[in-house]
């Protein structure tokens, strides 16, 4: 059983998101060149063309300002699990459907963004907060597929494991092939294929 697509956003939210994603990429070009400490809301505002005053509307600190490039590939993650169709195994599915470009290919101001999270604090918790905020989805997603309840015990220890999964795929991800920006879709695939197949061989310890 699947689950049904979310509704297509109006043109006002449509518009509201590639704002917010505007931002954010300005944000990371300006934290990766100058850090993140050393650069101000006014700066990022400058860089994209609106005022402080929009900014702040938008975002309530200036490391806040990234989180829409953090939330864009969980979004694609449990969008796909919407279409995740009866019979495949897990792993096999999200492998495949990012080899296969279902999923979006790594974008490099998010991998950028992503090697600079274990340096700055800041930064992390956007990044951590944004798979916080994907678990009860991915929670309810998987519980869908069975009956269960997404607030039950074993349903949201599965959903942490194939969260943990994911992020630690797009870390090793990031870290591996930082001299190399064209690395391609099969080989982020390769690094969510191990991820999720150490998270489904349990805990071997």
């Amino acid at each position: 059983m699947t689950a049904e697509s979310a509704p297509r956003p109006s043109l006002g939210e449509r518009r509201r998101a590639a704002l917010r994603l505007d931002i954010a990429r300005e944000a990371v070009r300006l934290f990766n060149s100058q850090g993140v400490s050393a650069t101000t809301g006014d700066e990022i505002a400058q860089a994209v063309g609106i005022s402080t005053r929009t900014l702040w509307r938008h975002f309530p600190t200036k490391e806040g300002c990234v989180r829409p490039l953090l939330t864009v590939g969980l979004d694609a993650v449990t969008e796909a699990l919407r279409r995740w169709p009866p019979g495949t195994p897990l792993v096999e599915f999200l492998a495949g459907a990012c080899r296969h470009g279902t999923l979006p290919r790594a974008d490099p101001a998010v991998l950028d963004l992503i090697r600079m999270t274990p340096n700055e604090p800041a930064l992390r918790a956007v990044w951590l907060q944004a798979h916080d905020d994907a678990l009860p989805v991915i929670a309810e997603l998987l519980a869908g597929r069975v009956g269960g309840n997404p607030g039950g015990l074993r349903v949201k220890v599965h959903a942490a494991t194939v969260n943990g999964a994911l992020r630690a795929a797009a870390e090793d991800f990031a870290a591996r092939y930082a001299q190399n920006p064209d690395a391609s879709a099969g080989e982020l695939a390769a690094c969510l294929h191990a991820a999720l197949r150490a998270a489904a061989e349990g805990l071997p310890y």
